[in-house]
């Protein structure tokens, strides 16, 4: 059947069919980088890398693109404000706007590498494309779609008849539209900033045909998505309080810009909910992948507890759900560890279990990338071995199981694989003296010695295939 999306554009679920045959072409919106990306931001990349490692599965060769906001803003309030949130990290740490810039672009390239998130091919940042953006913003003017007031320039929403097909906010719903505040330079409320005039006292300023001012936050990305990747491309990702005003205004201008059409899939993930409400440092539920890993979290719980909800679910997040996930992931990487000892001469053979759970596996990931059911066939798989019904014989069906999870997990990135974990001797000397003391129902005497190996930083698991040495971290 072939995969299938929900495009937020249409309203409903469809083909996708690449304009290439066999590359597609992704922009992400990334992160303004004037502060650590939070958990909920990540949810939002891990889905659009899930994406992109399910094409390649697939066999698609994908270009993606993911920008770098360095400019600051984040709101059409914001830009039209003059405020700047580069500008007030720069202020308060006496740090330069550039300064600020690299140290939290650097850091999410480490929070992204962490989470296991495949690097994208490009990240261009907003400082290096202002000349281009000026460029389109002139050509903007010149067709008709913008207009220069005092030194700013705004785009004319209503000389674009598809505003809206996005959002649902068309240019009807948006004219019958109550506003308290009216900007006097604007033709109507709704016009939105592509270059604002700045302010003497502004640190981040440039050049342009109206003035020395900066580029408004939509612009921005249109000119990095048409630059890196085309006029047209297949699939662009971001949460969903992108949608309105970025996303529209993104299709109103680039489509403005090149008669082509912009996007011709939007996919667009809902939001994390931290213990039932949005995140907020007021309210001490706001997470960033340090914060988590300050708590003796490890990255990959988290994506692990991503995947186990649909994208186009809201999410809530809690401490306890990411214990869980932790502990469910250690037992994932445990089973592959010690997959050896289950060997049975009963159940259907391994090939046919891996064909029918491999099918499964695109069934489910086709159906608009639905990894909760993708997931689960793990732990089906997981259960079904323990319970012999699956016909493992030698080292070569165990080998192919392993093959078959590390094949889906190329989607998932749970780096779920083997681990060479060497027990140091005496830790199995101490293991078999406590598995004899057990047998003859030494318990007190196989007790301390269960102890003793517990300081030493290992755990003796007794299961019905015999007692299993981990290490406790």
């Amino acid at each position: 059947m072939g995969l299938i999306l929900y495009n937020s554009y249409s309203k409903k679920k469809e083909k996708f069919k690449p304009l290439s045959n066999k590359t597609v072409t992704i922009y992400t919106c990334g992160p303004t980088v004037y502060d650590y990306a939070h958990i909920g931001n990540f949810r939002s990349f891990i889905i659009a890398d899930v994406l992109k490692r399910y094409l390649q599965y697939s066999d698609y060769k994908v270009k993606h693109t993911k920008n770098i906001t360095d400019v600051g803003h984040l709101t059409q309030s914001d830009i039209e404000k003059g405020e700047d949130k580069m500008i007030a990290a720069a202020q308060k740490t006496g740090k330069t706007p550039k300064n600020i810039a690299d140290y939290f672009t650097k850091a999410f390239m480490e929070d992204e590498k962490k989470l296991n998130i495949l690097e994208a091919n490009t990240y261009p940042r907003a400082t290096k494309y202002i000349k281009k953006m000026t460029k389109a913003i002139d050509e903007l003017v010149k067709k008709g779609y913008a207009y220069e007031t005092g030194g700013s320039v705004f785009y004319d929403v209503a000389k674009f008849s598809d505003y809206g097909k996005l959002s649902g906010n068309t240019l009807k719903k948006l004219k019958k539209a109550a506003r308290l505040e009216e900007n006097p330079l604007k033709k109507n409320w709704f016009d939105f900033a592509l270059w604002i005039k700045a302010p003497e006292n502004h640190l981040m300023k440039w050049e342009s045909p109206w003035s020395r001012g900066y580029p408004g936050w939509h612009i921005e990305c249109s000119v990095m998505s048409i630059d890196n990747l085309d006029q047209t491309i297949d699939i662009h990702t971001g949460g969903e309080d992108n949608v309105f005003p970025h996303h529209e205004n993104e299709i109103a201008q680039s489509e403005a810009l090149t008669g082509k059409k912009f996007v011709n899939f939007w996919l667009h993930i809902r939001h994390l909910l931290v213990d039932g409400k949005k995140m907020s440092k007021s309210d001490g539920n706001f997470y960033t992948l340090k914060d988590l890993e300050e708590k003796k979290f490890s990255p990959l719980a988290f994506r692990f507890l991503i995947l186990q909800s649909h994208y186009k679910n809201k999410m809530n997040f809690t401490l306890q759900s990411l214990q869980d996930a932790e502990n469910a992931l250690r037992g994932l990487k445990e089973f592959i560890n010690n997959a050896d000892k289950y060997i049975s001469d009963t159940g259907i053979p391994v090939k046919k279990s891996v064909t029918e759970n491999t099918k499964l596996f695109k069934k489910y990931m086709d159906d608009d990338l639905n990894t909760p059911k993708a997931l689960s066939i793990l732990f089906d798989l997981i259960n079904t071995i323990r319970n012999k019904q699956i016909k493992i014989t030698d080292k070569n069906d165990i080998n192919k199981i392993r093959q078959f999870i590390e094949s889906i997990d190329s989607v998932f990135g749970l780096d779920l694989k083997q681990e060479k974990q060497t027990i140091p001797l005496e830790i199995k000397k101490l293991a078999a003296e406590r598995e004899k003391l057990r047998k003859e129902k030494e318990w007190n005497e196989a007790d301390e010695i269960r102890d003793k190996i517990g300081k030493l930083g290992y755990i003796v698991d007794d299961t019905p295939q015999g007692p299993e040495i981990k290490p406790t971290n």
